[in-house]
């Protein structure tokens, strides 16, 4: 068994016993990423005021929406409680989060649930799927009081899942961005791939032909003519990870929705050309460059997430779509426009999932920090330009027609 004694040592190895003596740009983020002992998210750790570990948050390398207070997952449980209404209120309904992060979504999700919908805290099954033992951990700790009342959180692996096995909803926040995707580049009406080799100075890009023939079919199926108005060397990417995600979900899935919540476009915005160089970007202490071989197993790579190939991968899948619209947009439909409302009335307290909460003391630093937090969740600017796709399974015809919560209009405020 081959022992390291960090990430470099272990790609160096991979490539070296190569057949071709280099590994695609998709392998190279593989490992950068998720490599069991040196990866970014199995060992690459930063202590929190908590005592617990992790690479994303406030201390970390970059903050995700749950980590803007309690009011995204919150809102995550209003769109759960809708769906389960729309589905005929099912005696098992079943939560499925993909890549859960520090727990904090589930945590304030279960939260909101428990207190304010009990019917649905009865009858509900909560399973996380995550790779890293890290933030697993932390995950567990999070949630283990929950599980001492009796609630059914679990830990499996999406392949552990039956398939036709769920009624529910299988949901993911900021998880796509971080599939290894191949990155190519156009050449002479031609695309090639990146590949990358060994090199005296590290890890170097090798331009060759590319490594499967699903790329070409990918790219084709964007319905763009890359020939026209595109510079030479034109850069992009394609994520085959996510349509081979979205096919594993399917199977496991017998009737509900896929709620799909990441940055990313439309194919036309996404392939535009004035995009030449891509949208590959790495996050290393909350700030971010494209040096994709620069603090290799310590900082995040990322790529924004092509919405248009999950709808059209989902529609072949048996998977509808339900609607797609901005993550601000989203939110305010479920209720983060009272929100803010609530906080702007002089003395008013803000809404809570407990009583406990709703029984501090709210001071006017507290209600500024909130406030603020609400706005980001919406800013166009930032996360609530966010894309949220919504795709739906084995539905009746009156099931589809019913407008869920989240894809309403929202009130003006």
């Amino acid at each position: 068994m081959d022992t390291f004694k960090n990430l470099n040592q272990a790609i160096t190895h991979r490539i070296e016993q190569s057949e071709q003596g280099r590994i695609t740009f998709a392998e190279f983020m593989a490992l950068a990423l998720y490599q069991p002992e040196f990866g970014y998210y199995a060992a690459n750790k930063t202590k929190t005021q908590s005592g617990n570990e992790a690479v994303i948050g406030p201390q970390g390398d970059f903050v995700t929406s749950p980590h803007m207070g309690h009011d995204f997952g919150e809102l995550l449980a209003e769109q759960f409680f809708d769906m389960w209404q729309g589905l005929g209120q099912p005696e098992g309904f079943t939560l499925v989060e993909a890549g859960a992060g520090q727990g904090l979504i589930a945590s304030d999700a279960i939260a909101h649930i428990h207190h304010h919908y009990p019917d649905l805290a009865k009858c509900f099954d909560y399973v996380v799927i995550e790779r890293s033992p890290t933030l697993r951990a932390e995950q567990q700790q999070r949630l283990s009081h929950w599980q001492a009342r009796g609630l059914s959180i679990r830990w499996q692996t999406l392949e552990d899942l039956a398939n036709q096995s769920i009624v529910g909803c299988v949901f993911s926040n900021e998880l796509l961005d971080a599939f290894p995707v191949h990155w190519v580049e156009r050449h002479n009406q031609v695309w090639r791939e990146m590949w990358v080799a060994n090199a005296e100075r590290g890890f170097v890009p090798v331009l060759e032909s590319l490594s499967t023939p699903k790329i070409e079919d990918y790219l084709q199926h964007t319905e763009i003519d890359f020939d026209q108005g595109y510079v030479e060397g034109y850069r992009t990417e394609v994520n085959l990870a996510a349509l081979d995600w979205l096919e594993q979900i399917s199977q496991k899935l017998n009737r509900g929705y896929v709620l799909t919540i990441d940055y990313g476009y439309s194919a036309q915005r996404y392939y535009s050309p004035a995009r030449r160089e891509g949208t590959l970007q790495c996050y290393y202490q909350h700030n971010h460059h494209n040096d994709l071989f620069a603090y290799v197993g310590q900082q995040d790579i990322t790529a924004h997430v092509n919405f248009t190939a999950l709808e059209r991968h989902g529609d072949a899948l048996g998977l509808e779509k339900i609607g797609f619209t901005q993550q601000g947009l989203f939110l305010m439909a479920l209720g983060l426009g009272d929100r803010l409302a609530t906080i702007a009335q002089p003395g008013a307290q803000p809404v809570a999932a407990s009583k406990e909460q709703a029984a501090k003391p709210i001071d006017i630093q507290s209600i500024m920090r909130r406030r603020e937090a609400l706005q980001q969740l919406i800013s166009p600017m930032g996360l609530g330009n966010f894309g949220v796709l919504i795709q739906g399974k084995g539905l009746m015809q009156k099931e589809i027609a019913r407008p869920l919560k989240g894809l309403t209009i929202p009130p003006l405020m």
